[in-house]
């Protein structure tokens, strides 16, 4: 006796009757967004784009195109090709086409040109969230994601680098030239590949050539030369948890209540300590918009230590917003971590994988400072002078002492004491010299507060208002590239990501 069983019939085409409409089914992600789309969000803005009344084909309607883009980003789907595949093969997306079927050059177009439609849209579907009691204004949280652009990291440099690259290019060119000079009995098939390699070696020279002759070298905060990127000049290099990326650092602002964003906007080749004021200012902008523009007065902010910085503690002090924004030294400060061996077990191997193993420097702990005398020796017991009698940072008052050169370069501590050999000055140390009537900064106000039970308790919230935003953003959706190039379209692309974030909050609210 064998078993006998029904075939499976999974792999086999089936013409059937589609009703489109039922395949919308309530609750689902792809019913609030039809629902949002053809009901709520006024789209007359997308018309000054066509001109095609009396003559030229019909314009796919852009509820199509938007519902169809952004469901495709839900799933992640951010390839223009892959949404317009599934529009041909996806029974929901014909449904939410109306068995359009756009081309990819279509949907990559609209996407691109979105950049003064988005804010509109952004702002309506806020509205709605407003509307279902979705938006509480108690407290808001700002963070940032570092997400790979469209470009490539092996093509970023200063202008500097960039012309020792096409340097080196140029050199490699001339190697194969000169090589087939003295070898003229060469076959065909490595001739062949031996002028192809040099065209392409000449392309990216010339690539190189007209990009530094057509930009101007960006400078940093500190007026020193930082990289650019040939391919998205917009873009820049950054570090994170899973190595150097090419990317653009999307930051959000977001309600603790169902964590709907309020404020997004992409950042390239600034600190994200610079993205704070802008970030604030479009936040009560929003606010503004929703009808409730007093609402700083009695609001709640959190940040992290990317955003600490006097100038912005100063900023904060205007908004009237409650803010609790740690410094870096946070958490050495909690008096739970404090005495962890485990916390400073991963501390250390945090600090071994970013020094790549090296010893712990010394740091002005190990320094023998003499304030009466104003006198200083370094480790290995050597006099130090006193460089500068007053520098001032954040409000406080230091004084710095300097090695002298002699005694650095053949000291036997160097590698404790130095990232580098020195070559022109020692090494360097300053101390705090509170004085008196010196000036209370914003960053010791807000140390104050941070440290206080109140206020670990207030800013323990950030963690849980904000982190789940971006994990549902990257993780959750993949939509963790950019797939377009330039500050503005990336800007787009990003605020339509955070659009389905808040819309996926709206779908058990709307029925």
């Amino acid at each position: 006796m064998m078993a006998n069983y029904k075939p499976d019939l999974s792999c086999q085409s089936k013409f059937i009757p589609i009703d489109f409409a039922q395949q919308i089914i309530p609750g689902t992600f792809e019913y609030a967004l039809s629902h949002i789309v053809d009901k709520h969000l006024d789209l007359s803005a997308f018309d000054k784009w066509y001109d095609n009344d009396k003559g030229g084909a019909a314009a796919y309607p852009p509820s199509v195109m938007l519902k169809i883009v952004l469901f495709g980003y839900s799933r992640g789907l951010v390839s223009s090709r892959r949404i317009a595949n599934a529009c041909e093969t996806n029974i929901t997306f014909m449904s939410l086409s109306g068995d359009e079927q756009p081309h990819y050059t279509s949907i990559a177009s609209f996407v691109a040109k979105m950049k003064d439609q988005i804010e509109p849209l952004f702002t309506q579907v806020l509205m709605i969230c407003d509307r279902e009691g979705l938006i509480g204004r108690n407290m808001f949280a700002i963070d940032g994601c570092k997400i790979r652009s469209n470009a490539s990291k092996e093509w970023s440099g200063t202008f500097n680098e960039l012309e020792r690259k096409q340097a080196k290019l140029h050199r490699a060119s001339q190697r194969i030239l000169a090589r087939h000079q003295a070898q003229d009995n060469s076959n065909e098939d490595d001739l062949s590949h031996d002028l192809k390699q040099k065209a392409k070696l000449d392309k990216s020279a010339d690539k190189i050539s007209a990009f530094l002759a057509a930009n101007t070298e960006k400078l940093g905060s500190r007026n020193k030369p930082v990289k650019s990127n040939i391919t998205d000049p917009d873009s820049a290099k950054m570090t994170t948890s899973k190595g150097t990326i090419q990317g653009y650092n999307g930051i959000a602002i977001n309600d603790d209540k169902h964590q709907v964003i309020m404020q997004a906007q992409v950042w390239g080749s600034v600190g994200e300590q610079q993205t704070l004021q802008p970030a604030i200012e479009d936040l009560q902008k929003q606010l503004t918009q929703l009808g409730t523009p007093d609402t700083f007065s009695e609001a709640k902010f959190t940040a992290d230590s990317g955003f600490h910085s006097e100038v912005n503690l100063e900023f904060m002090a205007t908004t009237c917003l409650d803010a609790y924004m740690a410094d870096t030294a946070f958490r050495s400060r909690n008096p739970l971590f404090k005495e962890s061996e485990t916390y400073h077990t991963e501390q250390e191997k945090r600090r071994l994988k970013r020094s790549k193993g090296r010893a712990r420097l010394f740091n002005s702990n190990d320094f023998y400072f003499n304030k009466k005398k104003s006198e200083c020796h370094c480790p290995a017991g050597k006099e130090m002078w006193l460089s500068v009698k007053n520098v001032e940072t954040a409000g406080r008052q230091y004084v710095r002492f300097s090695g002298y050169l002699k005694d650095c370069r053949i000291c036997p501590l160097q590698k404790q004491c130095m990232r580098k050999a020195p070559t022109k000055q020692g090494r360097q140390v300053q101390f705090e010299t509170n004085s008196k009537g010196q000036t209370i900064s914003y960053t010791d106000k807000m140390r104050v507060k941070i440290d206080s039970s109140p206020g670990r308790r207030e800013y323990s919230k950030r963690l849980g208002a904000i982190e789940p935003v971006f994990g549902n953003i990257t993780v959750n959706k993949g939509m963790n590239k950019f797939t377009l190039r330039g500050q503005e379209k990336v800007n787009t692309q990003w605020q339509m990501y955070c659009l389905v974030h808040n819309i996926e909050k709206l779908r058990n609210s709307l029925h």
